[in-house]
């Protein structure tokens, strides 16, 4: 199965909302979702990388939730539907946000064209809140799924670190999906030192 499959997959049997069919015809059809890369340089910054980062999110997400002392100890409890939202769709800001430019490179003592990613940005609406104002062009959020969007970089974000930890603290869901988030960039995705 491919990582388009796979995606598609979980979100029709996870997301049941309406407008949630407008919003997978969307990134099916408009949008770059399906081969963009999830950075310029960093986590994911391939093709498809994007994609990869989403689905490794929502593992990572899941796994917390069903799996963390956190959840167990506070009573922590989420629909497979936020979930799925929340992990799927928080980097949708990317969409339509890369666009390949060429570079000289010196190989082996040649100078070789080769590409790389830059950022287009058309949309500047900041990085999380941006994802939740693409999805709510589709569907409705739950308050809980709106914040966990929209604070999921945590503090590594250029928000005021008193907003985000309010956020964090109100609403664990963000608390979670950004542990999620960083957990697959620098973990299933990076190359952590041993």
């Amino acid at each position: 199965m491919t990582n388009r499959e796979k995606f598609i997959e979980i979100y029709n049997a996870c997301i049941q909302r309406e407008g949630a069919d407008k919003l997978l015809d969307y990134l099916c059809e408009k949008t770059d979702f399906f081969s963009a890369p999830a950075s310029t340089r960093f986590h994911g910054a391939y093709e498809g990388g994007l994609l990869e980062h989403s689905l490794n999110v929502y593992e990572c997400l899941c796994d917390q939730v069903k799996n963390s002392r956190f959840c167990k100890k506070y009573g922590f409890e989420f629909s497979e539907e936020s979930l799925a939202i929340a992990a799927l769709l928080h980097d949708i800001c990317k969409t339509n946000f890369y666009k390949v430019e060429m570079r000289n490179v010196k190989k082996n003592g040649v100078w070789e064209s080769v590409p790389y990613y830059t950022i287009e940005d058309n949309l500047p609406y900041g990085h999380g809140e941006k994802s939740v104002y693409i999805i709510s062009g589709f569907m409705k959020l739950t308050r809980d799924e709106a914040f966990a969007i929209r604070y999921h970089m945590g503090f590594s974000g250029t928000e005021d670190a008193n907003q985000v930890g309010k956020a964090l603290e109100m609403f664990p869901l963000a608390f979670l999906l950004c542990m999620a988030d960083m957990e697959a960039s620098y973990y299933v995705e990076g190359s952590p030192q041993k």
